[in-house]
């Protein structure tokens, strides 16, 4: 895929990145996470249980400093209780908390995996249905990084994360009602950490958040520049420009590590910032419960109060530690959520025939970028007769790729209109308007599947008719040829084949399609000449009895069209046969005359 561009020419055949949306207010911490409800609502059960097997967990929290009590008091007293039962009442005890661990991961994994999966169906499908100019401002591996990589570490940091929350939010409940149950004024001391710990969370929230935002907007500059130099590789070494691209991505990199390094120093001070308030607070509870020593504190309560109270530490600390990976999830799924929710669908019309007659008509047509400067296209009317083939011809970026475009709706006009058999294109159905288009373009696109898939690309293979429009495609010796015939895999973008059996390919599709207008952009560029004379022949049969509007730059190819439109700085300057233009001896004229001279050089 090509990388992020800026503002594209008049020529190029995609909608141009608007300016960047203004920036929403930041979303409370509760509403980020409120955003991932719907894609695992339908798993509720599984929260059920996950909150049955902790409650059960925490539950038995306070069991291993109540069992010191006793033990401590009458253990060592001969004859004060069986023995036998520490053993028998700690394994049950682990046992118990064992098995309610297994249940809530088991339940956790269902949960984060279910979540998952919704959401990146609901990516792809708005994907699938997102108006074009999505892929005029991402990446195709930032759009790839935020389906498959951002949901699933997103998800698996933030179920795990919400799941501890809840653990160690429990535990430390039943801890401190076993420690009020044990001598309520010392647990009012322990009580005094609270609003610190609370403070010290939503601060290094906060923080981290931010700080997570700006590392995973640092990623993806620093994976699109990476991306940038293996594709434009051989351009960088040609140029010369290793060094400068050196610089480039030592500074993104350098960026990263700062920032990796700022939220790995406010997370490290959360761990020893809650010991000294815990080291404070237990200083405090050995100090009263010293002065209450002869006050009905016996060692074996008191044992029991500081091993609770200690156990009280860990939870503390995991909760306090928890802000981190719930802010790296969130951010990590907020671009995710926003693009579900913000990026907004192309709209569709009622008309819906089976089968259009080819009638095109362009009405003061024009089309202007954001950004872009002049018009791509200014003014254009004309019209095409059901079954005629117009060569649209014009210096580079004059707007022809615009212009064809605007058919199957890739491109919006942002004045006058485009019609098809008599119907404004935004009164059709989406689906209907491009059923009646087929497009040959230089830049073939190929699925990682079988011939006969990516023939029948979108409709039920028909093996007959595969083969026949491989045939006319001229593919018919290379199909005889593949040991698995048309269930022969032809690899990513079709690598294993040849240029021209490409560009052949593309048009076999086309034929299968059988749409009644059909769009060739530079469909024989970039062949040597055998090539060149296959495809011809296949596109000569691929062309009778539909509307054609071919693209290029090669005039002696369109020599053959009904009539040439000859487009100029998006304006349409010229209008007739072949034969007439060059009567005239206007600009068509004068391209046919460069164009003969060119080839006369070569």
């Amino acid at each position: 895929m090509p990388a992020r561009s800026p503002v594209p020419e008049a020529d190029q055949g995609v909608q141009a990145p608007p300016p960047p949306p203004v920036a929403a207010p930041e979303m409370r911490l509760v509403d980020r996470v409120r955003r991932v409800f719907p894609y695992i609502a339908h798993v509720r059960r599984y929260w059920l249980v996950v909150l049955a097997a902790t409650v059960v967990g925490a539950a038995t929290e306070p069991a291993v400093p109540a069992l010191m009590k006793p033990l401590l008091d009458q253990g060592f007293q001969r004859d004060s209780f069986n023995p036998w039962l520490v053993p028998l009442a700690l394994l049950g005890l682990f046992g118990i908390r064992g098995l309610a661990g297994f249940i809530a991961d088991v339940a956790l994994a269902k949960i984060a995996n279910e979540g998952m999966f919704a959401l990146r169906r609901a990516l792809f499908d708005r994907l699938l249905d997102a108006r074009m100019d999505l892929f005029a401002r991402e990446t195709a591996s930032s759009l790839s990084n935020a389906i498959v990589q951002e949901v699933q570490n997103g998800f698996n940091l933030l179920v795990n994360a919400l799941t501890a929350l809840v653990k160690d939010s429990l535990a430390l409940a039943a801890l401190l009602i076993y420690l009020l149950y044990l001598n309520w004024q010392l647990t009012l001391v322990v009580g005094l950490m609270a609003p610190a710990v609370a403070w010290l969370m939503r601060t290094a929230s906060r923080r981290l958040y931010r700080l997570a935002k700006s590392s995973q907007a640092a990623t993806i500059d620093l994976t699109y520049a990476v991306e940038e130099n293996v594709l434009a590789n051989r351009m960088v070494r040609l140029h010369g420009a290793q060094e400068a691209q050196a610089g480039r991505f030592g500074a993104l990199s350098l960026t990263l590590r700062r920032l990796a390094m700022k939220s790995a120093v406010a997370q490290a001070l959360i761990t020893p910032t809650m010991h000294m308030l815990a080291a404070a607070a237990l200083s405090i509870v050995i100090v009263i419960a010293l002065l209450q020593s002869g006050d009905g504190m016996t060692v074996g309560g008191f044992a029991s109060f500081v091993a609770a109270m200690l156990m009280l530490i860990a939870p503390v600390k995991r909760l306090s530690e928890v802000t981190s990976p719930i802010a790296r999830a969130l951010a990590a799924l907020e671009r995710s959520f926003d693009l579900v929710e913000h990026t907004p669908k192309e709209t569709s019309g009622g008309y819906a025939p089976d089968r259009a007659q080819g009638h095109i008509a362009l009405q003061g047509v024009g089309v202007s970028y954001p950004g872009g400067g002049r018009p791509a296209l200014h003014d254009v009317s004309m019209e095409v007769r059901p079954g005629e083939v117009i060569a649209l011809v014009g210096p580079s970026g004059s707007g022809k790729t615009t212009l064809a475009n605007l058919m199957p709706r890739f491109v919006a006009p942002t004045e006058g209109r485009v019609l098809l058999d008599g119907h404004a294109l935004p009164d059709w159905n989406l689906h209907a308007l491009r059923r009646q288009f087929a497009m040959v373009s230089q830049d073939v696109v190929m699925f990682n599947d079988t011939l006969a898939a990516n023939v029948a690309l979108g409709t039920d293979i028909d093996r007959a008719r595969v083969l026949r429009a491989l045939e006319a495609a001229n593919l018919g010796m290379m199909v005889t040829q593949l040991s698995q015939g048309i269930d022969t895999p032809v690899g990513h973008n079709a690598t294993t084949l040849s240029g021209g059996q490409r560009q052949r390919l593309a048009i076999a599709r086309a034929l299968y399609k059988d749409a009644p207008v059909l769009i060739l952009d530079e469909a024989t560029s970039a062949l040597d000449n055998e090539s060149e004379r296959m495809v011809q022949e296949a596109l000569r049969r691929l062309m009778a009895g539909r509307t054609t509007l071919i693209i290029a730059h090669r005039l002696s190819t369109i020599e053959h069209a009904d009539r040439v439109a000859v487009l100029d700085h998006g304006r349409l300057a010229e209008l007739g046969t072949h034969a007439e233009l060059m009567r005239r001896g206007g600009l068509y004229a004068r391209l046919h005359a460069l164009h003969e001279s060119e080839e006369a050089a070569a």
